[in-house]
């Protein structure tokens, strides 16, 4: 049925037709963007903000990089689309580049659309290769909203979703902060992480599970990197009971922790590797799985049942070569590093000190979180767990009126700028920050 558009605005059109993701559709309101550039993006009104968010923590190159954006539409000219079965000279190129910069021993790569379907094949890859079934992973954790992926989630997302039949089997991963294991100390953080790991996999047998699953480093459960030598154990158990493990790097890979992979940060060699986002900067739907040898070797003989329509899309796959290409010539993942060390870090310290409702500061590269309290003693949250408040929607209404876009997940604001932001651009955005934590801080009571 026709109907008469010509008197909505843009949002109202917006929200009229468009069925948005994770929300009541009633509490719609989509800032209704126009372009971005850079560090930057501006509105239909030529209101200009930072995005402190990387929008979902993917345009690690910023936007419109002009080498990619000249990558997409030289491929647009030559081969827009093929069927996944024929070979082409930007899939394998990018599928090089991402072996170059993954473990040893990596030895190839399956592309997909996304992070969430990266993850569905790594574990159907593991659940193939080992003959179990089940695959373990943490409470803290977010690996997709699809069918096994959501299932992995650990965080409330999954609950809708989950009718306990999907072979997945949670534990608590090492967080400080928060411990549940009493821990003071990271040491003692990581020797009950890993124990509790141990005990799990023993009472639900050893033989039974197919994988582990672990964001290196959680990204929207809130950037826990773990203690030194937790991923280091997590491996010695999958060697000693036969279980792959799955390093997810959909979020943290790609520079945002200051390396190629979050990984590299902790000297340690996975199984299957699933990434997406950052490998393009999110300029075009990208996924996949980084496989190693061994398993690549079950399906050398062996038929892999499972693919898609779009896999290593050409323009998609174009991207990805003209982004890592870029972080290679420009230095960007040095650039990541270097101002989470010096510019980042130093200045969320220094905002903790300033404002009490700031509990905890942790992170590296351009990959850090806060984690907003009323009281320092009790970590009592700004918001409850698996939802938000009054309180921590004021704080990111000050966020927005200060033209600063930012990541927020319940109680916490997670500072994640593209890897290419310069130290004034990063120093602007601590500074509207700190603004906008004069909200949070009405809300603290402790002493």
């Amino acid at each position: 049925m026709s109907t008469d558009r010509s008197t909505l605005t843009p949002k109202e059109r917006e929200k009229a037709s468009v069925f948005h993701s994770w929300m009541a559709q009633s509490t719609l309101n989509p800032l209704m963007v126009k372009s971005a550039q850079g560090v930057y993006v501006t509105d239909e009104d030529d209101n200009t903000y930072l995005d402190f968010s990387s929008q979902l923590v993917n345009t690690n190159i910023g936007h419109q990089h002009p080498s990619v954006v000249k990558a997409i539409q030289e491929q647009a000219g030559v081969l827009c689309t093929i069927a996944p079965q024929h070979g082409y000279q930007s899939r394998y190129r990018a599928a090089e580049l991402i072996l170059d910069h993954s473990f040893d021993g990596a030895a190839k790569v399956f592309f997909t659309n996304a992070g969430t379907e990266a993850v569905e094949h790594a574990v159907r890859m593991a659940r193939l290769h080992t003959g179990r079934q089940k695959v373990l992973a943490t409470y803290r954790s977010y690996h997709g909203g699809t069918s096994t992926s959501i299932n992995l989630t650990g965080d409330p997302r999954r609950w809708p979703n989950d009718n306990g039949t999907s072979g997945v089997v949670h534990f608590f991963g090492p967080f400080l902060y928060r411990s549940v294991y009493g821990a003071t100390t990271e040491q003692e953080e990581r020797e009950r992480a890993l124990a509790s790991l141990e005990n799990t996999i023993q009472f639900e047998g050893p033989t039974a599970f197919a994988a582990i699953i672990l964001e290196t480093v959680p990204g929207t459960a809130g950037i826990m990197v773990p203690p030194k030598g937790f991923l280091k154990g997590v491996r010695e158990i999958c060697d000693r009971y036969g279980i792959v493990y799955i390093a997810d790097e959909v979020m943290c890979g790609f520079g945002r922790t200051g390396e190629w992979f979050a990984y590299q940060n902790h000297d340690v060699k996975p199984d299957l590797v699933t990434f997406a986002k950052g490998v393009n900067s999110g300029y075009l739907p990208l996924g996949g799985v980084v496989l190693n040898e061994a398993i690549s070797a079950t399906f050398y003989d062996r038929v892999y049942p499972g693919g898609l329509t779009y896999s290593g899309h050409p323009l998609a796959c174009a991207a990805a070569v003209a982004c890592i290409e870029a972080m290679q010539d420009e230095k960007i993942i040095e650039n990541a590093k270097r101002i989470g060390d010096e510019v980042l870090r130093p200045g969320l310290e220094e905002l903790a000190k300033k404002h009490k409702s700031i509990g905890d500061v942790r992170g590296l590269g351009v990959f850090f979180a806060l984690e907003l309290v009323t009281d320092r003693a009790t970590k009592e949250p700004l918001a409850p767990y698996g939802a938000s408040s009054p309180a921590m929607n004021e704080v990111l209404a000050a966020c927005r009126k200060e033209g600063l876009l930012i990541f927020n997940n319940f109680h916490r604001l997670h500072v994640v700028p593209p890897c290419t932001i310069t130290d004034d651009e990063t120093r602007d955005g601590l500074a509207r920050l700190d603004r906008a934590l004069a909200v949070a801080d009405q809300y603290y009571v402790g002493s």
